[in-house]
């Protein structure tokens, strides 16, 4: 490759520009030092290169849209017709090296003019750096100030189009909504913790009557003071307890015989806040538990079906989005979440994790001890399969993650039994052709 840079592509916000350099340091070691210090200084800069050609955009639409194929390395017909108009022909006497900034978009260039040389060296990178600081001056065609409006319209409109690629898509709310589930699991047991310990100095007996934590925190709000309590209030406990009367019954003697101090109305007043406060963070929990599901439905279906909502979510959030996760091989989908457990492992040469966040699928707990490692990765490879569906797809469907989860319930069935499991190309093909069904009568209705 040589070494020798005699043209740039400059891609600016405005449009394509095509610069030529025309003085070229004698030694490498100088000439590197020498782009730098030119970058900086626009007298000097302006003696090494001189524009050939500019072709600017339509409008912020057409901006919008060859941002988008630089940003993918897509050499498209506006780019591609700059370069064929004004890069000289290459022979073996004067070979054309063309500096581009983007390698993504270099590998482009380099299939559409494959007699070009197309580099992204260091040398070339500091001459694009200088072009990127003086280009409004050096480029005739545009007035002072041009460059910096066009650059801020054009970040807000590429940011803007990436937030609204797919709103019904959005993965960031299922990251979101999994981290706020799993902090209000924590929130919630502490504070119904507290709740119980604060009241069972008035009311101690009650402790080990009711044992889930929101029907305590309904019976503190009903009941507040135990001498209240009589055979009158029955029926009402009975209601918060299941209609379960001997339980409420329960409750109505162990008040009368309680060993507990009495408190003030004012004590009593902030236990009855708090235990509020634990009532609506549960109710809470449940409607975002809800959404949740609801979410993960319309992003993810074929995963949520395969291996469930909550599980679906916490490898979407641990991945950074679905994308993210469809991009992972099968072996790193099974070790997701213990990556500690595997560094550990690899650092004292002891066993590698045989799952992750996938060992609280039910799969896993249904497996015999000696086919856990194995099951795991067989689910680890169906989920991967799962959410690269879900990923790339346009129209959500549960048809694969139906015969996904047939293929694992099959194959934990083989390590019971040895009944040989339904061969993967006939399962995909028997969910393909559910898919295909659906789709021509949605379109005949």
């Amino acid at each position: 490759m040589s070494d020798n840079v005699n043209y740039l592509l400059f891609e600016e916000a405005s449009g394509y520009a095509l610069f030529e350099v025309v003085a070229q340091p004698e030694t490498i070691g100088s000439r590197l030092k020498e782009v730098q210090e030119a970058a900086n200084d626009l007298g000097k800069f302006g003696k090494l290169v001189k524009p050939v050609s500019f072709a600017p955009f339509k409008g912020a639409a057409h901006a919008l849209e060859n941002a988008n194929d630089v940003s993918e390395g897509i050499v498209n017909e506006h780019l591609k017709a700059l370069l064929e108009l004004n890069l000289p022909k290459s022979s073996k006497k004067k070979r054309v090296v063309l500096g581009v900034s983007d390698r993504n978009l270099a590998g482009g260039v380099k299939d559409a003019f494959p007699k070009v040389e197309v580099v992204t060296s260091e040398i070339a990178q500091d001459l694009l750096r200088g072009l990127r600081q003086h280009g409004g001056k050096l480029l005739k065609q545009l007035q002072e100030g041009d460059i910096e409006r066009a650059q801020l319209g054009l970040a807000h409109a590429y940011s803007r189009a990436k937030v609204k690629f797919s709103v019904q898509k959005n993965d960031n709310h299922i990251i979101q909504a999994i981290a706020l589930l799993d902090q209000l699991d924590k929130d919630v047991n502490t504070f119904a913790m507290r709740v119980r310990e604060w009241y069972s100095w008035h009311f101690p007996e009650l402790f080990k009557i009711v044992s889930d934590n929101y029907t305590y925190a309904q019976l503190i709000v009903f009941v507040q003071n135990k001498a209240s309590l009589n055979d009158e209030s029955l029926h009402d406990l009975a209601a918060l307890v299941k209609d379960d009367a001997e339980v409420a019954q329960s409750v109505i003697d162990a008040a009368r015989v309680s060993m507990g101090q009495d408190i003030s109305e004012q004590d009593m007043s902030n236990i009855v806040t708090f235990a509020k406060k634990v009532i609506s963070l549960t109710d809470y929990r449940k409607q975002l538990h809800k959404y949740l599901i609801e979410k993960m439905s319309t992003v993810a279906p074929n995963l949520s079906e395969l291996i469930g909502e909550i599980v679906g979510a916490r490898l979407i959030s641990h991945a950074g989005s679905l994308t993210n996760l469809s991009k992972y091989p099968a072996s790193t989908v099974q070790i997701l979440g213990a990556e500690k457990a595997l560094f550990r492992a690899l650092k004292t040469k002891g066993n590698t994790p045989k799952y992750g966040l996938i060992y609280h699928s039910s799969f896993i707990g249904k497996a015999a001890q000696k086919n856990k490692g194995r099951i795991s990765r067989f689910l680890a490879n169906k989920c991967s399969i799962a959410s690269r569906i879900d990923s790339f797809s346009d129209s959500p469907s549960t048809k694969f993650g139906e015969v996904l989860k047939q293929q694992v319930e099959e194959r934990l069935n083989f390590y019971d039994t040895g009944a040989p499991p339904i061969k993967n190309s006939e399962a995909m093909k028997t969910a393909m052709d559910a898919v295909l069904s659906n789709i021509k009568i949605d379109s005949t209705d």
